[in-house]
């Protein structure tokens, strides 16, 4: 392929490690076969590539890709009838969602994404029904999608053993129920369920299969509770053997920290790091309920975190306590998990939200984060919880380009003083609707509104016509099981914090007297 050079009245390179944005000002970018050959001044580019051509963003800034480090579903879960709740009750709700083909429903988020910036996507699927052969297809269909819309995806598959439902073995738990109800959950459960090793199987015809080099495949533990020790372990060796990055879902809630003193007489946390599984190559998402301790374990150990801000509102979980992890220069990616704040996948707006939920009270600009913070969790630092690494989230020689050109002259119309950083600014004021151009692995794959390789318009249209039919048998089931389960699931947690119920904050927000 021949070098390709976009010019704007900005580009910014990255973040330095003091959090300050590194920014070229009437600036060029030359790539070529997807990878970054320079990154200057436009004089200096144009001059070394006299017979690039050249696309010029004249009132515009380039900036990095972004990286939604924790992602599950396209169509969301309040779409598709499940009202926002506590996490653990939340699982209840999510029996009656209905069913929605992998690869449309994929597509529908990638849509929200790409349309705010997301370049890349840490895909963790999981709960897919039916055997190896049929979860196999299930994940080759998520994997299609994004490889036909042309977005970079991390993907895993969430590996869970057992305690389905909620914090207990799922036969004690169907055993609490009614017994033809108890029946009907065993038989849904057992629906959901897959021998361990069809897990290590799934990777392996994943990884043997994929074709996309804008797609990689890693491994999900899914949570402490829904595996054993061995499981863990077994995982642990793959990771080392393949060479690839694992995601766990991790003291999301404090019923969670609860339950990981109930089963190891410790935190999560440090359980992990005794069985030997902490390290760079962890990304612990969510972590909430982390103690200071536990911080300083993963800060030592090199682990990273996710944070999903507009999640953990949403369910009721808490609050990460950001500024622990960025004052101990831990990486941080960012996350929207299921559904963003406004039930959607927009990541501007999610850097938004984490810029302005842990701004406490106080002068000390080393309590809060700054923009620089922000843009580096959602770039360089998301970039890192994923299996392409320092490849990517940045604008740098020698990486992919992925990158995001904004109209800064339509986002900040009237008016923007000069005093503000354009970068600021843009953190601060952009949406969606100033995204003007994306560009992956050096293609365009949006532009003007539009989507370069998939009809937006077609495939919303087979997703409202599929939706629109009546729920079938299976759908109509579960709505009705979820109605006789739910009240046994908000019972089993009705004294469940016995000996974790310390909640002394991180953040002091307000004042009783």
């Amino acid at each position: 392929m021949s070098v390709r050079v976009v010019t704007a009245r900005w580009v910014v390179t990255g973040i330095s490690e003091d959090g300050e944005i590194q920014m070229i000002d009437d600036a060029a970018i030359a790539f070529e076969d997807g990878v970054i050959r320079a990154v200057a001044p436009k004089a200096e580019i144009v001059a070394a590539f006299p017979d690039a051509r050249v696309e010029e963003y004249s009132h515009h800034l380039i900036m990095p890709g972004l990286i939604n480090a924790h992602h599950h579903v396209g169509l969301t879960p309040l779409q598709l009838g499940a009202p926002d709740s506590p996490l653990e009750l939340w699982f209840a709700a999510r029996l009656a969602i209905r069913k929605v083909d992998p690869y449309l429903d994929t597509l529908y988020s990638a849509f929200e994404m790409i349309s705010s910036g997301v370049t890349t996507v840490q895909h963790i699927q999981g709960w897919a029904v039916g055997d190896l052969d049929a979860v196999v297809g299930s994940a080759s269909r998520v994997i299609e999608a994004y490889d036909d819309i042309g977005m970079r995806v991390s993907y895993c598959y969430g590996v869970r053993e057992q305690n389905r439902f909620v914090y207990e073995d799922d036969a004690a738990f169907c055993d609490r129920l009614p017994p033809e109800i108890g029946k009907a959950m065993a038989a849904h459960l057992q629906r959901l369920t897959m021998p361990f090793e069809d897990f290590l199987t799934l990777f392996d015809r994943l990884t043997e299969t994929k074709t996309s080099r804008r797609a990689r495949v890693q491994l999900a533990p899914a949570n402490l509770h829904w595996m054993t020790d061995d499981g863990l372990l077994a995982l642990q060796e793959k990771s080392v053997a393949a060479n690839v990055p694992m995601h766990i879902h991790l003291l999301e809630t404090a019923y969670q920290k609860e339950y990981a003193y109930r089963r190891t007489g410790t935190t999560a946390v440090r359980h992990l790091e005794k069985l030997g599984m902490l390290g760079p190559h962890m990304t612990i998402g969510h972590g909430v309920w982390m103690t200071e301790e536990d911080i300083e374990i993963c800060a030592g150990t090199g682990t990273c975190i996710c944070h999903n801000c507009s999640s953990n509102l949403r369910l009721r979980s808490g609050a990460l306590p950001l500024m622990e992890l960025v004052n101990r220069g831990m990486t941080v990616g960012m996350g929207i998990d299921e559904a963003g704040i406004n039930d959607d996948r927009d990541m501007l707006q999610e850097m938004r939200m984490v810029l302005n939920l842990h701004r406490t009270p106080g002068i000390d600009p080393s309590d809060v984060p700054s923009a620089g913070d922000v843009l580096r969790m959602g770039t360089e630092h998301g970039a890192r919880t994923t299996a392409f690494g320092t490849e990517i989230g940045q604008l740098e020689p020698g990486c992919r380009m992925d990158a995001v050109i904004l109209d800064y002259d339509k986002a900040t119309f009237p008016y923007q003083d000069p005093d503000i950083a354009p970068m600021v600014a843009l953190i601060h004021r952009a949406k969606s609707k100033d995204v003007d151009t994306v560009i992956i692995e050096g293609e365009v794959v949006y532009q003007d509104g539009c989507f370069t390789r998939v009809d937006r318009d077609a495939i919303l249209a087979r997703i409202a016509e599929a939706l629109a039919a009546p729920r079938d048998a299976d759908e109509l089931h579960r709505h009705e099981l979820r109605e006789a389960v739910f009240p046994t699931v908000r019972a089993f947690y009705d004294d469940y914090l016995q000996n974790t119920a310390d909640r002394t904050p991180f953040y002091k927000a307000s004042s009783r007297r």
